[in-house]
Formats: C-alpha cells, sequence, structure tokens
C-alpha cells in the first residue's frame, strides 16, 4: 500500500512462482472434491446434478486438469454444504495453531484474477479470515447459497472495492468495515486501482 492510500498495480503481477502455487492448489482441491464426493458415495452424475457442473468438467477439476474459477467452485462447495474457503482449507491445511505465511494457501481464479489468500490455521473455531485482491475492473460473483452457512465481514485494506448485496450497493474506501446481511446474492467489483481486502467468516 502506498503513502496515499492507493493499491499498487505490481501486487496483480504474477510470477512463475503464483502460477505454480495455483496449479498445485488446483490439483489437490480436485482431490479434495473426488474425497468429498466419495465420502458421501456420490456419482459424478449426483455431484453434477447437485451442482449444476457438468460431469465432464467435475473429472477434469477432480484430475487436476484444470484451474476450477471462483464460480464453479463455489458450485461445488454448496453441493457439499460447505463454503468455498472451507472447501480449500480442507484441501490444504494441516493441524497446529502456527501457519506461517509461506504456508498459507494462495489460490488463483483463472478467470479475473482474483488471488484469495487463506490467513487461518486449521483449528476447532467457527471464525476464518482470508484476504483477497482483486485486480481493477474484475467481477467475482456468489449465489446466496453460499452464505447459508455462514456470517461475514469485509474489510478494504486498499484501494476501492464496489459490494453489491442483492438490491444494496456499497463503496467501500481504506478502512472501510461491512458486515453481510441475510444470504443473498452478491458481487465483487473492484475499482481503480484495484482492491485487497480482508474476509472474516463465522461458521455456524
Amino acid at each position: 500500500m502506498s503513502r496515499d492510500g492507493s493499491f499498487p498495480t505490481a501486487i496483480f503481477r504474477y510470477n512463475g512462482r503464483m502460477d505454480d502455487i495455483a496449479n498445485d492448489i488446483s490439483s489437490t482441491i480436485g482431490r479434495r472434491i473426488h474425497a468429498e464426493r466419495i465420502m458421501r458415495d456420490w456419482s459424478l452424475a449426483e455431484l453434477a446434478e447437485r451442482s449444476g457442473v457438468s460431469k465432464a468438467m467435475l473429472s477434469t477439476i477432480e484430475r487436476g486438469k484444470t484451474s476450477p474459477t471462483a464460480a464453479l467452485l463455489v458450485r461445488i462447495a454448496s453441493a457439499f454444504g460447505m463454503t468455498l474457503s472451507t472447501l480449500i482449507a480442507r484441501a490444504e491445511l494441516q493441524g497446529g495453531g502456527l501457519l506461517r505465511e509461506a504456508d498459507q494457501p494462495v489460490w488463483r481464479d483463472p478467470d479475473t484474477g482474483y488471488v484469495r489468500r487463506h490467513l487461518s490455521p486449521a483449528s476447532d473455531m467457527p471464525l476464518e479470515l482470508i484476504r483477497v485482491q482483486l485486480p481493477a475492473g474484475a467481477k467475482v460473483s456468489f449465489p446466496a447459497a453460499s452464505y447459508a452457512f455462514i456470517k461475514q465481514q469485509i474489510w478494504l485494506i486498499s484501494g476501492r472495492l464496489e459490494f453489491v448485496e442483492g438490491e444494496a450497493v456499497h463503496r467501500l474506501e481504506p478502512g472501510d468495515c461491512l458486515a453481510l446481511g441475510a444470504p443473498s446474492d452478491c458481487t465483487f467489483h473492484a475499482l481503480e486501482p484495484g482492491a485487497d481486502y480482508l474476509v472474516a467468516l463465522v461458521r455456524g
């Protein structure tokens, strides 16, 4: 973050290491989706019906052959009765009270450039902290179903963020914190120069 409070464009430039991390997590997420499906004794066809994601796409994701978008992962996570962050956490996190920065799962949406870092260590606490970096102009939408199991607050660290919550439109400036209401369709839209924000959610 610069002295004038603006969001540095450079943070959205991805190097080879970021791509490697994203690819690794896509593979582990695919394995986790497969494991969650098998635990429920669901066929690919049943998961496809519950999530609205095609069997062919689910098979490709489970085998780690593609990097799924945030929109697809939200549908799959909702079918399992969990949030996107919980799905990623189950794929990546190990036990222990300390999660060092180098070990925090980082996932990038190949469609929008949305970068999601899971900050919280694995624990029995219902609280999860996620840091998101969204490039200027990018939009990420989530259906109301993805908020059915959580309560959530958004704190804008830097940049500018337009958050659409049902019929309400909130424009956040650095330091603003928004508590979400009842589950509704939501869209995160990063305005110039981009948005860096913290999401705090409580399951239950």
